[in-house]
C-alpha cells in the first residue's frame, strides 16, 4: 500500500490549481482511492483497498473555519485556483473565510465534494482526469 511519504512527494508537485489534475494522477497510481483533507488544519485521511487507511500529521498552524457558508464567492475562488491563480496556502485561506471545513476525492468516480461546517455536501465537481 502507499505511505503518507509517498503522497507528500506527490503533493510537492502542485504549485497551484493548475497542476492538481496531475497529482491526482499519482495518487490514483499509489493506490489512494479516496481521502479527505480538513481546512483547519491540512491533514489528511487516505483510504485505499481492503481498508486500508492512513493519515497525514497537520500541515499547518490550525485557522478558524468561518461557521457560515458564503458560496457564491468560494465558487468564485474556487475557479480562480483552479486556474492557477492562487497558491495553495491562499485556497485554504478561502476555503475558511468562505465556510468550507473539508472536501473529499473520490478517485474512482473522479469527483471532488466540498462540506461546509455543519457536513453538508455544498458542491461537487468532476475532476479532469
Amino acid at each position: 500500500m502507499f505511505t503518507t511519504e509517498q503522497i507528500s512527494q506527490a503533493h510537492s508537485k502542485v504549485k497551484s490549481g493548475a497542476d492538481f489534475p496531475a497529482y491526482i494522477r499519482n495518487l490514483k497510481a499509489l493506490g489512494v482511492l479516496y481521502y479527505e483533507t480538513f481546512v483547519h488544519d491540512g491533514h489528511a485521511v487516505y483510504y485505499g483497498t481492503g481498508g486500508f487507511k492512513t493519515a497525514s500529521q497537520p500541515k499547518y498552524e490550525p485557522v478558524a473555519v468561518a461557521g457560515t457558508l458564503n458560496l457564491p464567492q468560494f465558487k468564485a475562488d474556487l475557479k480562480l485556483h483552479q486556474q492557477g491563480g492562487t497558491d495553495y496556502a491562499t485556497f485554504i485561506s478561502h476555503c475558511a473565510q468562505h465556510g468550507i471545513v473539508k472536501w473529499a476525492m473520490d478517485l474512482e468516480k473522479m469527483t471532488c465534494t466540498y462540506f461546509d461546517a455543519a457536513g453538508n455536501e455544498v458542491l461537487t465537481e468532476q475532476v479532469p482526469g
